[in-house]
Order: structure tokens, then sequence, then C-alpha cells
């Protein structure tokens, strides 16, 4: 089994949809210290005059203090009227705008509670329906597993990959330097790094920004040339 192990972000770019398609099974990693302004609770899309602006999910209680597992969301009817809100000025011009307009609301509406995890989820999980990409995944703090005690960043991954009997570990190239290659092999555990190309496309009378919200690359493109795009942009490099 291949495992994918990511913290639970708001409508995260492409890049992070490639992850996703190049494993069996996504751990959703909501046991650590939550990290407030990050791309837990926010992401951006284009800026309806010049460059981009952040869509944000308020939080009733963002703190260092609590646990990725304990955020929730302050209001997701008022989040949601937001988002939509600011997500507008793409009917204009976008051909994708109601498809991606109504994804955004079922997101919301299929939110199980008002977590901020329970909500990136459902947003991931419209998301994966939408494009096609299978999304089979658990949530770290509902497993039943017993963390050692002063664990470091890297060693979350081969530590959750033994205890769930994954043979294989996929992991961005951005995050390669945490990690240490012996702390999988020892486990009989084949690291891999995923290396994702830069997805350009046309986005009309808009200037393009690269690495926006996956919003803003359904707004612009069919979920058959979204796919194509993961499959010639992605590229997996085993750790040797």
């Amino acid at each position: 089994m291949r495992l994918g192990i990511m913290q639970p972000y708001f409508f995260p770019y492409l890049g992070h949809f490639s992850l996703i398609s190049s494993v069996d099974k996504w751990i959703v990693f909501d046991v650590t210290q939550y990290t407030p302004k990050t791309w837990m609770n926010r992401n951006r899309i284009l800026h309806p005059k010049t460059g981009w602006q952040y869509v944000t999910v308020p939080l009733a209680n963002s703190s260092i203090s609590i646990k990725t597992s304990e955020a929730r969301v302050l209001n997701l009817a008022d989040t949601k009227r937001s988002i939509i809100g600011k997500l507008s000025h793409y009917k204009k011009t976008a051909p994708y705008f109601h498809i991606v307009n109504r994804l955004v609301q079922q997101a919301f509406d299929n939110s199980l509670n008002d977590t901020l995890v329970s909500l990136n989820v459902s947003a991931m999980n419209e998301v994966c329906n939408y494009l096609g990409i299978t999304f089979s995944y658990q949530i770290c703090s509902e497993l039943d597993l017993d963390y050692p005690e002063n664990i470091g960043p890297g060693g979350w991954a081969p530590y959750i990959c033994e205890a769930l009997c994954a043979t294989e570990y996929v992991n961005p190239f951005s995050g390669k330097e945490i990690f240490d290659l012996s702390d999988f092999q020892e486990r009989n555990i084949s690291l891999y790094f995923a290396e994702f190309s830069e997805f350009k496309y046309d986005t009309s009378v808009y200037n393009y920004e690269p690495n926006l919200s996956i919003l803003d690359v359904m707004m612009w493109n069919s979920p058959e040339v979204i796919l194509g795009g993961l499959k010639l942009e992605t590229k997996l490099v085993k750790a040797t």
C-alpha cells in the first residue's frame, strides 16, 4: 500500500490533488499543534482587478495552544457566503463558474460538523469526486495509534506507515529535507518524492497567477484537462 500524509488544507492547489492521485490511502494529519494563518484555513484565488486575493475560513479558536483536530470554524454559513461572494467575479468569464460555485456550496453543506478538519475533508472529497480522483482517506486523530513521545517532524511518516502496514510513502519534494531515508529503510518502506511542474492555463481577461487554489484551476479547465495535466506534470522520484 502506498500512503500519503498531509495536513488538511482548504481547497489546496493542484499539486495537492496530484499527490492524492498518486497514493492508495490518504491520511489527514491533524494530531499536531495548529498553526494559524496557513493553507489550512485560507487559500488564494484571482482578484477581480489584478493579482490574487485570499479566501479565508475564520476560526472560533485559532491558537497554537490547540491541535489541528480541535480547530473550529467560527460560522459555517457566514464563511460560505463570504467565499461564494469572493468567487462571484468569475461568473463573467470563467466557463465552469456555475459548476464550481455549486461544488463549494456542497462542500460546506456536507461538512459533518463545524471543525476545520471536517470542512476541509468535505472540500477535498467534493473536488476529488468532480475530477474522478479516488480519495480513500482516514483521519489521523481517529486512528487508534500510540504515538512515541517527542517525535520529530520527520518521524511521523515512517511511524504511521509502519503502523498501517504501508510499503511505500509519497511526500512532496519540497519537504525532502526533514526525512532520514534510514528511518524508512529500517521499516522496509520505500520513500518517494512527488515533483509537480507548473500547470499553466488560460484565464481570459485576467493575468494568470501560478499555484492558486484548485478553485481557480477548476473555473477555467474541464475535469478531463485537469486530469491530463496531473498525468503530464507529476513525476515520482524514489529516494536512494
